[in-house]
């Protein structure tokens, strides 16, 4: 018997109101607006306002979800909320999203890979429902990344913003959905990019701060390789060629890592989703807010094949591979 096909079936998104120019930054720190925008991409991002937090975000992006697709939480037996900006450490910023949009009681954990976070999300998601455990999901990125950047720091504060995007993952039409995953991550890149935890060193010796910290060379050459490297690889584990993508949803981090990815296989910079003008680098919401972006526009349509890409801390990386079924856009 075929495994039925799994796929999204509706997308939603969120970011805070407030928006930070570059010239708040060129007003406070040794930059400018041209400088960020050569470097980066990134024109503006969005903080949250003091009342705003990771649960707050990602229910927000469930209810612009909603407003779309009202009927898409009906079923839904699983959460899984990517994040590396919890309101705590348990209970699990899942759960806490879970109770305020009528999914109490139901299974939900957090998962945290950083900027690969969506994407390994959707894969324990989509494994879930696969091995029976779920037959619905609602798979959550969000991210309070302003929180965690020392806002005095050149190097990390002009990069970052905060925001929410959310999908359901439940049974599509044969022929759409998820077709391959490629994952990975190396822990001796580790102290190019880390953010505190309960302890105040890495295994190596490194000394944590109060704030994330990013080698910001070493995180760019891993990423213009591993951007490349994780396309390629699951291009080829779903049967496909570059020539049969319509859509690269990558992270996004940086506009010259994404041109960098475009140019090794051969596609437009105009087929590649890109948001992070307006909104910096969101972590784990980079991928579902550009996604519904996207989707909202009616850039991503039915029987597009997509492919999702995403690197961070870890460092780890993740990709997915997937066919846009249209009636995620339509509402359920």
């Amino acid at each position: 018997m075929t495994a039925p096909a799994i796929g999204i079936q509706a997308v939603g998104a969120y970011a805070p109101a407030t928006s930070i120019p570059n010239a708040h930054y060129a007003a406070r720190l040794d930059t400018s607006d041209e400088w960020i925008v050569s470097r980066s991409g990134i024109r503006e991002r969005r903080h949250a306002a003091p009342d705003e937090t990771a649960v707050t975000l990602g229910v927000n992006a469930v209810k612009n979800l909603l407003s779309f697709s009202p009927n898409a939480l009906a079923g839904v037996d699983l959460i899984v909320c990517a994040t590396s900006t919890p309101d705590a450490m348990f209970p699990s910023t899942a759960a806490l999203i879970a109770g305020q949009v009528g999914l109490r009681g139901q299974p939900a954990l957090d998962v945290s890979v950083a900027c690969s976070g969506f994407v390994y999300a959707l894969s324990v998601a989509h494994g879930l429902i696969h091995a029976g455990t779920a037959r619905r999901a609602l798979v959550i990125g969000s991210e309070v990344m302003s929180r965690v950047v020392d806002q005095d720091d050149r190097s990390t504060a002009i990069l970052f913003g905060d925001g929410a995007g959310a999908v359901v993952l439940g049974e599509v039409p044969a022929g759409y959905g998820l077709q391959a995953f490629e994952l990975g991550a190396d822990s001796a890149g580790g102290p190019s990019l880390f953010l505190r935890g309960a302890h105040d060193q890495l295994p190596e010796g490194q000394t944590m701060g109060a704030y994330l910290t990013q080698n910001g060379r070493e995180v760019f050459k891993f990423a213009v390789r591993v951007m490349g490297d994780m396309t390629e690889a699951v291009i080829r584990k779903a049967g496909l060629t570059v020539q049969q993508i319509d859509w690269l949803v990558p992270h996004q981090a940086n506009i010259r890592i994404i041109e960098s990815a475009c140019q090794r296989f051969g596609l437009p910079l105009e087929r590649a989703v890109v948001n992070l003008d307006q909104y910096g680098n969101t972590s784990a919401a980079s991928i579902p807010l550009a996604l519904a972006e996207a989707v909202r526009a009616g850039k991503i349509r039915d029987n597009d094949q997509l492919v999702l890409a995403g690197f961070g801390g870890g460092l780890s990386w993740g990709a997915a591979a997937l066919k846009w079924w249209g009636g995620a856009n339509e509402g359920i």
